[in-house]
């Protein structure tokens, strides 16, 4: 999908530009303000977490599980045609040679590989190349 159909379905438009323009990491506790995850948990207490949550789903019926998951899918995501044109969008704009260029800087840096590169992404030199990405077309 396209980054706008990333975005929570509570955002305006000015607070999904703000996110894909400014193009930087956001913390945990942002992001859960925000509602782009469902919440921010402690490093130390998100393997319990996950954990306690895994082992209670997988205890459900696989059906129920399933069908849950697919009604709540038709509810939330956008149509096909929609996702398609985004995911096309965001393809061809990744292909123009500015962003080539901004990717190649990145993963020179590091970008993609475990370390300090990946874990900031946000304030390497060239990281708002998804900005150009996504701007440009």
């Amino acid at each position: 999908m396209g980054p706008w159909h990333d975005c929570p379905g509570s955002w305006d438009g000015a607070r999904a530009l703000e996110v894909l323009l400014g193009s930087d990491d956001i913390r945990g506790d942002e992001a859960e303000f925000l509602g782009y995850v469902n919440r921010s948990l402690p490093d130390a207490e998100l393997d319990n977490f996950v954990d306690a949550l895994a082992t209670r789903i997988a205890s459900f019926d696989k059906w129920a599980i399933a069908n849950t998951k697919r009604l709540v899918n038709a509810a939330s995501l956008p149509p096909d045609v929609e996702i398609a044109a985004g995911w096309d969008a965001c393809l061809t704009s990744i292909t123009r040679p500015a962003a080539q260029e901004r990717i190649k800087a990145l993963l020179k840096q590091g970008f993609h590989q475990p370390g300090d590169a990946e874990k900031s992404t946000g304030i390497l030199p060239g990281a708002t190349w998804a900005v150009s990405v996504v701007s440009a077309t």
